[in-house]
Order: structure tokens, then C-alpha cells, then sequence
């Protein structure tokens, strides 16, 4: 079989057994006959699509972790038969602990996931409750380990910055938990208000952290997350070495991805299109919806800034054919006086006071 391209997948389960109250991300309650029906859509989408070949498969949500393992499992192995994902991908899988993790992980286990993201988000007991979080840092544990057991040996877990009640200190202790459980990377994202959110409409009542409060403690993660032996890689993404995600870098790079599930994006042959976020539709068979072009140098640029590695002159001449432009590069030097950009003959990369401040930063570039 002929096979185009090195592309990423992207799965969305949208089925969650609880909605967080700061989650933006498209999910539903979990409904077993609606799972059956949405599976089955997946996996009739995957095997209508064109032959890619795919060297990453992550499966999101929602909590992939709280439906059928049986079902995830067909999900999985359809997907690695359409686009030849052989046993050098990173296949991950989203996950929270609960009842019945100790069911899921060995099914995923044997058809292939080496990597498993876990929503921790805080290790302490007041932020976690305020999050909305049931499970304690000790069923995290256990859920690490048994992951460990299944020969599993890529594990990630979540951080949150800036919730509510949180100080350096409690920031700190659950740095420490992560450490000790010896894992391989750590997402680390500062909450946002998102629309449509219980937190959003309770925003005036939390205590939050005011936002030189929330800069600190981002500060605070990064210096203590590298002191701890995780690299930062990305604005809000810290590895071992070798084990930045891979699937999550291909965003970052403006590389070719393929998503599958209500309200998953695509990106191909320099074209975006996405599925609306209604289930029942997708169900139904709803087509993908076009939104416009994408690879633009201005979108490599803005994507590119997010890594610390930043915008590379030889990167962007190997896939432009011409270099950063020099009205770039000069608003770029013009901004090294305030310690949050760096251009040199390399490239410009922002600092970790210029991540603080990437949105403002790059729209005065672009």
C-alpha cells in the first residue's frame, strides 16, 4: 500500500464522567449507548481517509480513560492499520485515575500505547479541591506505578499554575510529588478563564493569585521543574531528555496532523479544517468545515516562538526559501534591551520572562 507524508493523529473522546469546572475542551457526560455509536463513527472515518503514514497517535479529551477499554483499544489498532504506525511512534493516551484505570491500562498496554498523560494539576489538597479534582495525589501514585508495571515507560503529568489558593510554596510541594514519582515530562499551564466555565462566571469570588502573583509562581516552575531534571521545551512544556512529546511538536513545528472526533482540527497540505463540537452530529456524519489556509511564514513564527529553541534562520530558509526578514530581526533586537527576546545569528528565541508575555511580543513582530 501506497503511503503520503509523516503526519500526526489526533483522537477526541469526548465523554467525561465529571466536567472540571475551568474545562474549555469539548466533552460531554458519559453515556455508554453514545459511546458505542461515536466509536464506531471514529473508526468508520479513519478507514474512509486517505493513506497517510503517521509517525504519532494521541488520543484526547474529555477522559479517553473513562470509556470501554475494548472500544479504545479497536479505536487504536483501526488507527496504526490505516496509517502504518509501527512500534517506533509515540501513541499516547489521555488518562485520569479512577476505578476502573486498573482495567484500562493493560488492555492499552497490548495494543501498542508507550505513553500515558496524566491529569494531576495540583498535588495539594486545597488546589485540588478548589479544581474540582477526586482523586488524591496517592491514586495518582498508584496510577503511576501501574502504568510502570504494563512496561509503559513515557509518562506525563499535568501542573496547573495560578489556581486558586495556590502560593510558591504549595507550588513547590507539588513539584516535589511529581519528582518523586521519577516521570518523564510535565505539562505546567497557567489557568485561564475560559467562557462558558463555572470558573469563569465564579471569577470575582476565587482566590487567584493576582498576575505578577501568577508570573512569579511561572518563574517559580520553570527554575524549579529544570533544577529537577525536566527541560523546558515549549512555553508551558518541561521533558527528560528525549522525551518532549512528539505528537504536541508537530503543532509547534507547523507540521501535517490529522484529527478525528467532534471538534478536532486538522492540518493538511497547507489546508485547516476542523469538525464542529456536537457529538450527535459527528454521529451522524457531519463533514469537516474548511477554516482557511495555514503554514504561513507569520503562523510558523507565532508557533515556532512558543519553543525555546525559538525561530531558527536555517529552519526558516529550508522551508521558505528565504531567511527571518530583516524588519523582523530589527524589532526583534529593539526588545532585547527589556531581557525577553534573544536574536542572534541563529535565530530569535524569546526568555522565560518574553514566554510571560508571547502574545503581546509577537504581534509587535508580526
Amino acid at each position: 500500500m501506497f503511503y503520503i507524508n509523516n503526519i500526526g493523529v489526533y483522537i477526541h473522546v469526548p465523554f467525561c464522567n465529571e466536567k472540571c469546572p475551568y474545562c474549555d475542551f469539548y466533552s460531554v457526560s458519559y453515556d455508554n449507548d453514545l459511546e458505542e455509536k461515536y466509536i464506531n463513527s471514529i473508526i468508520r472515518e479513519i478507514k474512509k481517509s486517505e493513506n497517510f503514514k503517521a509517525d504519532s497517535l494521541y488520543i484526547g479529551g474529555g477522559t479517553p480513560s473513562c470509556i470501554d477499554p475494548k472500544r479504545l483499544a479497536s479505536v487504536i489498532t483501526t488507527a496504526k492499520n490505516k496509517f502504518d504506525i509501527d512500534n517506533f511512534a509515540e501513541i499516547t493516551v489521555e488518562c485520569n485515575p479512577s476505578n476502573d484505570f486498573k482495567k484500562m491500562i493493560p488492555v492499552l498496554a497490548s495494543v501498542g500505547v508507550n505513553r500515558i498523560s496524566l491529569g494531576l494539576q495540583s498535588a495539594v489538597f486545597q488546589e485540588r479541591k478548589a479544581l474540582g479534582r477526586k482523586a488524591k495525589p496517592e491514586d495518582v501514585q498508584k496510577a503511576v506505578e501501574l502504568v510502570r508495571d504494563e512496561g509503559i515507560e513515557n509518562i506525563s503529568l499535568d501542573l496547573m499554575l495560578g489556581v486558586p489558593k495556590q502560593t510558591e510554596q504549595s507550588l513547590k510541594s507539588s513539584i516535589d510529588f511529581c519528582k518523586s514519582l521519577d516521570i518523564e515530562h510535565i505539562s505546567a499551564y497557567i489557568l485561564k478563564m475560559e467562557e462558558n466555565t463555572p470558573f469563569y462566571k465564579m471569577k470575582n469570588i476565587l482566590d487567584l493569585p493576582n498576575e505578577d502573583e501568577v508570573a512569579s509562581l511561572y518563574i517559580c516552575a520553570c527554575n524549579e521543574l529544570e533544577k529537577s531534571g525536566f527541560n523546558q521545551y515549549e512555553i508551558s512544556n518541561f521533558s527528560k531528555n528525549g522525551k518532549e512529546s512528539k505528537h504536541n511538536l508537530k503543532y509547534w513545528n507547523c507540521d501535517e496532523y490529522l484529527g478525528f472526533g467532534a471538534s478536532a482540527h486538522s492540518f493538511i497540505d497547507g489546508k485547516r479544517f476542523f469538525y464542529d463540537r456536537d457529538l450527535k452530529s459527528y454521529i451522524n456524519g457531519s463533514k469537516s468545515v474548511l477554516d482557511g489556509e495555514g503554514g504561513s511564514f507569520e503562523e510558523y513564527l507565532m508557533m515556532r516562538l512558543r519553543l525555546t529553541r525559538g525561530l531558527r534562520e536555517e529552519a526558516v530558509k529550508s522551508r521558505f526559501g528565504y531567511g527571518i526578514p530583516f524588519d523582523i530581526k530589527e524589532k526583534a533586537k529593539s526588545m532585547e534591551q527589556y531581557g525577553v527576546i534573544v536574536c542572534d545569528d541563529e535565530g530569535i528565541r524569546l526568555t522565560q520572562k518574553g514566554f510571560l508575555l508571547s502574545n503581546s511580543i509577537i504581534s509587535k513582530l508580526i
